[in-house]
């Protein structure tokens, strides 16, 4: 008896998730994020501070058609955070040559911080296999949102960035994206710097267009990107 209630408690668990077919959140665990002093960004992640990090796996999202490796890397000092995308790849889909571009819709690194729960905005990074950017915030009211760009974009605002394209011998292997995202850029959802223990929600996604949209994400999302109650958790250490 008891072992028929315990199968039955498991059905009432299971039985909404294969109605729904939604998947869940399979890293709920918090993301460790290392202390850094500050670093040249190349592009490539040759930097020798990213040694203290290790890679943490993308997993691609249902209905991909590609499965290439993806995986990412976080850093941070006292003047910002440090990311870094390692994207296996043999076909780079990318004409937009311009930053704040609808880079989106072609192949895409982008990155999403929540630093303040208490309000639906957060930050959104995209970086393409060209070095072009996309930095804009996001307010988010009930499903509806709109990047807005970054006002005084210059000065300690400003991010810095790279990205490298790698061939072998059969032509395009994969290609990195590297960036620094200051926290002065964060304002006002930032008002100081993360010290040991904070913690921020947080997601990493990359979009591939090799044949039709593919895409990855650390933390599996409901409906779109802007899923931000279903972001991950990263901890300063």
């Amino acid at each position: 008896m008891v072992s028929f209630i315990h199968f039955l408690s498991w059905l009432l668990i299971l039985i909404p998730v294969f109605a729904t077919g939604q998947q869940t959140n399979t890293n709920p665990t918090a993301l460790p994020v290392r202390p850094t002093a500050d670093f040249e960004i190349i592009g490539d992640g040759s930097a020798a501070s990213w040694s203290k990090s290790e890679w943490t796996s993308l997993p691609p999202r249902e209905g991909a058609r590609s499965y290439y490796q993806t995986k990412v890397k976080l850093l941070y000092s006292e003047k910002g955070i440090y990311c870094l995308f390692f994207c296996q790849d043999t076909q780079i889909t990318a004409t937009l040559k311009e930053d704040f571009a609808n880079l989106y819709n072609e192949d895409v690194v982008e990155i999403f911080f929540w630093p303040d729960e208490s309000a639906p905005v957060y930050f959104e990074y995209e970086l393409s296999p060209y070095n072009y950017e996309l930095p804009i915030m996001v307010p988010n009211l009930k499903g509806k949102f709109f990047g807005w760009r970054p006002w005084h974009y210059e000065g300690d605002r400003v991010t810095r960035h790279g990205a490298r394209i790698a061939k072998n011998e059969k032509g395009i292997a994969s290609w990195t994206a590297e960036f620094f995202i200051p926290f002065a850029l964060l304002t006002p959802v930032v008002t100081t710097p993360p010290q040991k223990g904070s913690r921020w929600r947080a997601n990493m996604y990359r979009i591939d267009y090799d044949q039709g949209a593919s895409e990855w994400s650390w933390q599996l999302t409901r409906t779109n990107f802007h899923d931000y109650e279903k972001f991950g958790t990263i901890e300063f250490q």
